[in-house]
């Protein structure tokens, strides 16, 4: 059984980390075959959106430690420049939006990956935990960056530092996440969800993906120009102007991702 499964539904690519009996912890096998799903997902034009899942219990628990000390394993360099790294940059620039479906713990380079994706839902049972510093280890897999900026620098600090459980709704409070989907009903409701953004315009989404990554980084005069340059954009596409007829003439709009 492949250790990442891949599957199309309604518009919406359905990638599964499948190491059940390691937690999804990821090994180098994984983290390319990862790499590869998600560069067919930009490629793809019916793929409208990527739900991004892990299979059994667990969503991700990082890093496979074993893989580490094997004596032919990854060194550090090549599981941050080869593994991890690729896969947060080709997150952030895939233009279409991925949700990320926390269905258990999430920790380490796992809670990462899931806290770069566009919407985070989790579980009722799911947890995040900053595992590196019990390593004496720093966050990777853009930890540094999205956590302070989801979360503010204080608690940002705390959770890298102390390596605290956080509960699935403790991550909401504190706006780590998006929403908490209680019940038995996580995985259909969060695919929904996928399906949902998967009919709505996808050049649009893409463009508010690509204002709010260069949003990190400019002032707000420079974001101003932004703002402007890619609403011409959006406003050059079918969707805009299927989104302003069906509008006027009181209808549910039907968009291509055109």
């Amino acid at each position: 059984m492949s250790s990442v499964l891949f599957q199309i539904e309604n518009n919406v690519a359905v990638i599964t980390l499948n190491r059940p009996d390691k937690l999804n912890a990821f090994n180098r096998e994984m983290a390319l075959l990862l790499q590869q799903q998600l560069d067919e997902c930009a490629s793809l034009q019916e793929i409208r959106c990527v739900y991004l899942t892990g299979a059994g219990k667990g969503f991700s628990a990082g890093q496979d430690l074993a893989e580490i000390v094997a004596t032919d394993g990854p060194t550090m360099t090549q599981i941050l420049s080869e593994h991890y790294n690729p896969i947060i940059d080709r997150i952030r620039k895939l233009p279409k939006p991925v949700v990320a479906a926390v269905n258990g713990v999430a920790a380490g380079a796992g809670a990462n990956i899931a806290l770069c994706c566009d919407i985070v839902v989790a579980a009722q049972s799911a947890s995040f935990i900053q595992a590196f510093s019990k390593l004496g280890l720093i966050p990777d897999s853009g930890g540094t960056y999205f956590l302070p900026r989801l979360i503010g620098w204080q608690k940002a600090s705390a959770l890298a530092m102390l390596g605290d459980k956080i509960s699935a709704e403790e991550a909401e409070r504190m706006g780590m996440i998006y929403k908490v989907i209680a019940g038995e009903g996580f995985a259909s409701a969060t695919l929904q969800l996928a399906q949902q953004l998967a009919q709505m315009p996808t050049q649009g989404l893409a463009l508010i993906k690509q204002a709010f990554n260069q949003s990190f980084t400019n002032n707000y005069e420079q974001q101003l120009a932004v703002e402007d340059q890619l609403q011409q954009q959006a406003a050059l596409t079918d969707d805009y102007k299927e989104g302003v007829n069906a509008f006027l003439e009181k209808r549910t709009p039907q968009f291509k991702g055109k």
